[in-house]
């Protein structure tokens, strides 16, 4: 029986559970926008889509520990959180499997959804199963060429929130119409959800920045082009602050002038604490980029 525990939380800590608020917050705000505009929220269809974009970002987080421990980007006693493979703690055979079966039930998951809404939910689906594999897989990665930040910011951001809107819309008879596939990329309330969405995405990108600030020394030996490699840590840590400064010029394009813009104090005070942050302190900064993820969450919810 122990041994059994000891393999569930060795997996638990494996997928990265602290990462998954990224993946969840912009559905979240999504069924917020939807919501406050009076549309009714059809529950099995948000638990669905939560799902489904939690075990693509498990997918992700796994193929991406697969491939840096094989690339040499991961290995024992790293500065970041500790990595079961290249600790010696989960076998490549094993990570392997765990990656197959990730991907399956994301595809089990998400297979409703696209009964549901068609052809552009396929897509989503497809590509984003397609960027987790491009992230680290091959020799011109995503991860390795520095250009992750734009595909975090659409799939962890804009795409999230605009995907589920059009889900909710699409599984309300009573809005069939108005979120038609030919008229959902103007659907005004698809596009407040974008703008909303893209806050997520750009605190996900912050996340990634902090992550290359702290593995730069680690990076630069395997040829990891990020964008702190490829400028410099003072270089990256401004363009951080863009990021932040973008937050709330999305939040305001999404719900005017309200409690949601206020997100720019909160990311300040991570943009702080990170310019300041040097060794394993980077992993203090990404808990509180956690935080401030939840931060816009409630934000939201009090609108």
């Amino acid at each position: 029986m122990s041994k059994i525990c000891d393999n569930i939380i060795l997996w638990f800590r494996t997928i990265r559970p602290q990462t998954l608020l990224l993946s969840l917050i912009p559905v979240f705000v999504a069924i917020i926008v939807v919501d406050k505009s009076g549309i009714p929220i059809n529950i099995m269809t948000a638990v669905l889509t939560a799902s489904c974009a939690v075990s693509l970002q498990i997918l992700s987080n796994l193929t991406n520990d697969y491939y840096d421990f094989l690339k040499g980007a991961d290995k024992a006693g790293r500065v970041g959180y500790k990595r079961a493979m290249a600790e010696g703690s989960i076998t490549v055979s094993a990570m392997r499997r765990a990656c197959l079966i990730a991907a399956f039930i994301a595809c089990l998951l998400g297979l409703p959804l696209v009964l549901l809404g068609g052809w552009v939910i396929l897509a989503i689906g497809l590509t984003a199963l397609l960027f987790a594999w491009l992230y680290t897989a091959t020799s011109h990665s995503l991860a390795y060429l520095g250009i992750a930040d734009i595909f975090v910011f659409l799939y962890y951001g804009v795409i999230a929130s605009g995907g589920t809107t059009y889900l909710l819309l699409s599984s309300n008879e009573c809005n069939m119409e108005m979120a038609g596939m030919i008229s959902a990329p103007i659907n005004p309330l698809i596009v407040k959800s974008c703008y909303a969405g893209a806050v997520c995405g750009l605190i996900s990108m912050c996340v990634l920045m902090i992550n290359n600030l702290r593995d730069i020394q680690d990076d630069i030996p395997v040829g990891k082009r990020t964008i702190p490699v490829r400028i410099g840590c003072r270089g990256a840590e401004c363009i951080m602050f863009i990021y932040i400064l973008l937050m709330p010029c999305f939040s305001v394009l999404a719900f005017g002038w309200d409690l949601p813009a206020l997100i720019f104090f909160p990311a300040c005070a991570l943009w702080r604490v990170t310019i300041k942050a040097e060794g394993t302190k980077y992993n203090h900064c990404l808990l509180y980029a956690v935080l401030v993820n939840i931060a816009y969450f409630v934000l939201c919810t009090m609108l």
